[in-house]
């Protein structure tokens, strides 16, 4: 008995051999090649060709922001399949708000606001409003070599004798690489879409103040723009949305001023010692927080070293398979810890974040357009990333509008964050590389995730003593403007309108352009910095 069970026993401990396609590129494309349907429009035309489309009447336009209470908060990531930790099928652990910048945007429920809400409060009215919005879901980008990095790995083993997997990682032997580059994923499509339709419903009714069609900017980057254009297509109307607004696209590479894309204009955000930085406070950490998980998966691959870089690589084809196919089987591989640990690995406080000296100076252009939009006066100062062709002209710049939308990159949300002095965000000081600190304030999943939000809604409270005020919501969460001269401490993060703009022209005066992101310095030792400038 005791052979046969033995014997039983033998094919689930088994190393498995991969095939020699393991970790290969697998490459699809459609439309068919030749396949079109110009040719054939005769047979298949359009609605005003049909016609016969029934009555039709416009309805009024909505503002849940105001009136809708409960608030109805952005949860569940339909319709990718909910990963899973290793230790935590059973649990509420939410292995996607633990990818740091590569999470889907989710109600963030406090930034130490605890009774504020999205919803307008009582006794005010919604005047304008400015969306920052970063782009949607994506595949890797062509700087961020690491999951096609490690399928080259597999593929360069599995082309060896010896290479094979057991256990969990058994799914290698016959695993391929399935991600694009830098292009949107279907659930980006969609979630910038949706956001459109959300934003419509929570914003519409200030449509009825605008006496042109709407300027959204938005940069020439593939993902950008098709982030613009799927957003204006849930927002506006899928079959007008090309004629109801102007959709800017403004240039985004070195040299090309850009508020949306700052880092083009500011050399020392890509220096080894002053961007890189970043890199190497991470890189320590993840020595640590990955050694469990590198003993308990080497025994199950043979021929291939899980050096820590490939870990990493590993939980961020969790996210991006997730993102990119619905799901993962390498999300399964970690514990929850592991996934805590993840997200501070990619907690960019020391990249774009309030710990880089260079953070503040990128945001800087986006504020100063902000600020002119807020006092409706031109831009007469050009110190920053600010085009000045561009926002010289009331057509591509225009100062009147109650709906402003532009779209850019996660580390343009930190960077603005940070020009804007959020200083709640840098309560609990600069990250420490050796462990977490409790209760951190700074996480890079609750500010710059995958369609991620800021917005500032100006409102008109006529009960109080000053009638217009601005507060800000950061994928939802209030955020408290206590960091900003002049801005006192509300429960709603309400600051009145003359003391934020005051407080915001004292912030510019502070933040030096031309000395962070161009002087040659050093980043200081060790990095105590706060405020996202260089210490003088």
């Amino acid at each position: 008995m005791l052979a046969i069970a033995l014997l039983l026993a033998l094919p689930f401990c088994t190393a498995k051999s991969a095939f020699s396609y393991a970790g290969s590129t697998v490459v699809d494309s459609y439309p068919p090649p030749g396949a079109t349907n110009t040719a054939v429009d005769t047979y298949f035309p359009d609605a005003s060709q049909v016609g016969y489309a029934g009555p039709t009447a416009t309805g009024a336009e909505p503002a849940a922001i105001v009136t809708a209470v409960p608030f109805s908060k952005v949860e569940g990531m339909y319709p990718l399949s909910m990963p899973h930790s290793a230790d935590g099928a059973d649990t509420t652990f939410d292995v996607t708000r633990h990818w740091g910048n590569f999470a889907p945007m989710y109600s963030v429920d406090s930034f130490g606001l605890p009774d504020a809400s999205p919803v307008i409060p009582e006794g005010c009215g919604i005047n304008a409003v400015h969306l920052l919005m970063r782009h949607g879901a994506r595949y890797p980008a062509s700087d961020e070599p690491g999951p096609s990095h490690f399928a080259s790995e597999v593929h360069a083993a599995a082309s060896k004798k010896g290479f094979s997997v057991t256990g969990d990682l058994e799914f290698l032997a016959t695993w391929t690489y399935k991600l694009g580059a830098n292009n949107l994923t279907p659930f980006g499509r969609e979630s910038l879409f949706s956001n459109g339709v959300a934003f419509r419903y929570r914003y519409g009714e200030l449509l009825n103040a605008f006496t042109d069609l709407p300027v959204f900017r938005t940069t020439s980057q593939d993902r950008m723009l098709d982030s613009a254009l799927n957003f204006a297509a849930g927002f506006f109307e899928i079959r007008t949305y090309e004629t109801d607004y102007h959709q800017e696209i403004i240039i985004e590479k070195e040299n090309f001023n850009n508020t949306l894309a700052p880092y083009q204009v500011c050399p020392n955000a890509d220096s080894d010692d002053i961007g890189s930085f970043g890199d190497a406070q991470t890189s320590k950490w993840a020595d640590i927080y990955l050694q469990n998980a590198r003993r308990r998966l080497q025994p199950m691959v043979q021929g291939l070293n899980l050096t820590i870089s490939l870990l990493i690589e590993m939980q961020e084809l969790c996210a991006f398979e997730t993102v990119a196919l619905g799901y993962s089987k390498f999300c399964d591989l970690f514990t929850e810890e592991e996934w805590e640990g993840y997200e501070y690995y990619v907690d960019f406080w020391y990249s774009c974040g309030p710990g880089n000296p260079t953070a503040a100076a990128q945001g800087l252009g986006y504020v100063q357009e902000l600020v002119s939009r807020l006092t409706h006066t031109p831009i007469n100062v050009w110190n920053s990333s600010t085009n000045s062709t561009l926002d010289s002209s009331n057509i591509t710049f225009p100062l009147n509008q109650p709906i402003y939308v532009d779209f850019s990159h996660d580390v343009v949300l930190a960077s603005v964050a940070t020009a804007l002095n959020f200083t709640s965000l840098a309560a609990s000081g600069p990250l420490p590389s050796d462990h977490i600190p409790p209760h951190r304030s700074y996480v890079s999943s609750q500010i710059a995730p995958f369609s991620g939000q800021l917005v500032a809604q100006v409102l008109s409270c006529p009960a109080s003593e000053e009638p217009t005020h601005i507060r800000f919501l950061l994928n939802d969460g209030v955020v408290p403007l206590t960091g900003i001269h002049g801005c006192t401490e509300d429960s709603n993060g309400l600051c009145a309108l003359p003391s934020f703009i005051s407080g915001m022209h004292e912030r510019i005066g502070q933040i030096d352009f031309a000395h962070d992101c161009f002087a040659n310095y050093t980043m200081p030792d060790p990095d105590n910095i706060i405020d996202g400038r260089c210490p003088s």
